[in-house]
């Protein structure tokens, strides 16, 4: 099925409809996550939405929505693994405070961290990358995300929040990892 230029709104949710299914179920074929496989289906539902409102696009197939999937799946690897690649590279710096610490108490930080990003969502998770490991400014950020200046403050509070509280349980008693 395809969505034609007549009436774009009903042939989209008609296409949806008939597409959904092979768009989910080609990307959780392949990313085994069905979080991720959902809201990458999401995104590309959403893309094919701005194609036909902006008129990009005139006809949408669910091939072409299955090429959108194929792309933004691939988006999201590069992601994931210029995400792994900064948190390496964090781990890898010597750090002159520590001197005399042991290694491995920096190694168990940074696995302990990189554990605490990927227990984050999708949105926690980009912003925090994006302002601490990439080094962009909120507003730098903001221009990523799509967000307003303030709309992407907010969302760092938050998310440096969500990464404290699974980063640092605080399981009464049981005290808190990483700080004394």
């Amino acid at each position: 099925m395809s969505v034609a230029s007549r009436d774009p709104g009903a042939a989209l949710l008609a296409l949806y409809d008939d597409a959904v299914g092979e768009v989910y179920g080609y990307l959780l074929s392949r990313c085994r996550n069905r979080a991720v496989a959902e809201d990458i289906t999401s995104e590309v539902f959403m893309g094919a939405v701005a194609a036909v409102t902006t008129g990009r696009v005139e006809t949408v197939t669910t091939a072409w929505l299955i090429g959108i999937a194929r792309h933004k799946l691939v988006d999201h690897w590069r992601r994931l693994e210029r995400e792994q690649r900064r948190i390496q590279a964090v781990a890898d710096e010597p750090d002159a405070a520590h001197g005399d610490d042991d290694p491995w108490d920096a190694h168990l930080d940074v696995l302990a961290a990189r554990d605490a990003l990927e227990r984050l969502g999708a949105h926690h998770r980009s912003a925090l990358t994006l302002r601490y490991l990439d080094g962009l400014s909120v507003p730098e950020v903001a221009a990523v995300l799509g967000r307003t200046v303030h709309a992407t403050e907010a969302l760092l509070v938050r998310a440096r929040r969500a990464f404290r509280d699974v980063y640092e349980p605080d399981d009464q008693g049981s005290g808190k990892r990483g700080r004394p």
